[in-house]
């Protein structure tokens, strides 16, 4: 038996996702579909809308044969350590493809990006533009020396999918579908949108029957990090140790303190802070980092110990059932970093959600959907 991988956050799962779960199986019909799926808090640091079992039982529900957990510690970082850790999951469970969204769907471009990314003269390059004042995606289009269309939000974690498979050397291929919505769109009305638009519509408590599917409308909270703001402003105040966390670099814990006494909100927290170092993402996975105490050589500490299934039809069953030789445990290890944090993190998500998350992360019992 053969697989095929997706990486995917589902925040909300839309009608988007479901084309990519229906395309990928059209590329590789018969295959195995395997979803490494992130959790309760996302790579741009936003909080999930739905719930990680929910997300299980949706995903299966709409084609995917087995779903697979993508750490929480490595689920809210930079691009390239989420990559690393989503591609060793899948490289662990056989996989030799994966099929990812993008705004190019230029696969030899995002080839060439990748390999030129090593150079020690490359990385020297975009410091020296990030210098002048251009953002982050304008910096690598003008080192590499490239259309500028390329470095948008798919394309740029698809490089990242690249980079971890080639230094690895991973025996994965990689493939892409056509993104079919703007992420940056937050007005559209489309059928198809991006989940950003959705989230934003969710926030404003429009109606979004039209955007997703009904299973999956049912299931969505409107939550988001603003509910966390009270125990992020407590945390901030009383602890002396914010520099020793993961994402809080270049003193910027004393500003931290300063601004968000008068801060009411999280939006209005962000605005203060915010810089060209300190984008909207990079201060909105800091603020998790802080939340969590997740410490700044988490990355030294902790590694893919185990992969933990969270759900399977019959026939993600059989594919792990028939896996040979595998070097890595199916079951969570709790005594490592990796274990820890998860709960921590569920924890957390716990104090605004409306779901019993607690019960669903210690059972460790897959979902089976017959």
């Amino acid at each position: 038996m053969k697989a095929v991988g997706i990486i995917c956050e589902y925040n909300p799962l839309h009608k988007g996702h479901i084309h990519h779960i229906e395309e990928t199986k059209k590329m590789f019909p018969g295959r195995t579909v395997i979803l490494v799926l992130n959790g309760y808090f996302l790579q741009r640091g936003e909080v999930s809308v739905l719930s990680k079992e929910n997300k299980t039982m949706l995903s299966l529900i709409y084609g995917v044969d087995l779903v697979v957990e993508l750490p929480f510690i490595f689920g809210t970082q930079s691009a390239d350590n989420f990559s690393w850790a989503a591609i060793t999951i899948l490289n662990h469970l056989g996989c030799t493809d994966i099929v990812f969204g993008s705004e190019s769907n230029d696969v030899e471009m995002l080839k060439k990006a990748a390999k030129m990314q090593d150079s020690e003269e490359y990385n020297n390059k975009v410091k020296e533009l990030l210098d002048t004042g251009v953002n982050y995606p304008t910096a690598l289009a003008k080192a590499l020396d490239v259309s500028e269309n390329i470095f948008n939000p798919n394309d740029l974690l698809g490089i990242s999918y690249i980079k971890a498979i080639i230094k690895n050397n991973y025996n994965i291929e990689v493939h892409t579908i056509k993104r079919t919505s703007n992420y940056h769109d937050l007005d559209s009305n489309e059928e198809v949108i991006s989940a950003s638009n959705i989230r934003r519509k969710i926030k404003n408590k429009e109606d979004i029957s039209l955007f997703v599917p009904r299973k999956v409308l049912k299931k969505i909270e409107n939550i988001s990090l603003d509910d966390l703001f009270p125990y992020l402003k407590y945390k901030i105040l009383t602890d002396n140790n914010l520099s020793n966390y993961l994402t809080v670099d270049e003193g910027i814990e004393n500003r931290l303190k300063e601004k968000i006494i008068n801060a009411q909100d999280i939006n209005e927290f962000i605005s203060l802070i915010k810089t060209k170092r300190y984008t909207y993402n990079k201060i909105c996975r800091m603020f998790i980092h802080i939340l969590l105490s997740i410490p700044k050589d988490i990355n030294k500490l902790a590694s893919i110990e185990y992969i933990k299934v969270l759900g399977f039809n019959k026939k993600g069953r059989d594919y792990l059932h028939n896996l040979n030789d595998m070097e890595i445990s199916l079951v969570p290890i709790p005594n490592t970093y990796t274990y820890k944090f998860e709960i921590l993190a569920a924890t957390l998500y716990s104090l605004i959600s409306n779901n019993n998350i607690m019960t669903f992360e210690k059972s460790n019992k897959p979902i089976f959907l017959e």
